[in-house]
């Protein structure tokens, strides 16, 4: 049952992501990038994803456990170093020149697109590379 549910859940998630134009690099980039041609549609989706997140947030510290385990695993990572602010850095610098965040690069795998393959491939390597560093 629990992988049924997640499966729904990750449809439903990739389905709003190709809705919302989130999975459209022109669009993201036209949000990103304020001139003329500036979208700021994606506001709206950032908004209802904040507010969709901050309920379950809410709805889960009352329950106090999680749906699908027995206990609630949060980390307690709380140390802003070097390697987070580069890290940021890099994230976002990769979002921008390409226009593709790595949720909506996954849901574009499926479109077999090369340059999906090869963003996805880069997002890869890159989670390779800081386990070596």
């Amino acid at each position: 049952m629990h992988a049924i549910i997640t499966l729904i859940l990750g449809f439903v998630f990739g389905l709003g992501l190709i809705i919302s134009g989130m999975t459209n690099p022109d669009k993201v980039l036209n949000f990103l990038t304020f001139n003329q041609q500036w979208d700021g549609s994606l506001i709206i989706v950032m908004a209802v994803a904040m507010t969709i997140m901050m309920g379950a947030w809410f709805w889960l510290t009352k329950k106090g456990t999680p749906v699908f385990t027995d206990k609630l695993s949060l980390s307690d990572l709380k140390k802003v170093d070097t390697r987070l602010i580069t890290g940021s850095i890099l994230f976002g610098l990769g979002w921008g020149l390409s226009g593709v965040c790595p949720g909506p690069g996954l849901v574009q795998l499926v479109s077999l697109k090369t340059e999906f393959w090869l963003f996805f491939a880069s997002v890869l390597g890159g989670m390779w590379l800081t386990k070596k560093v």
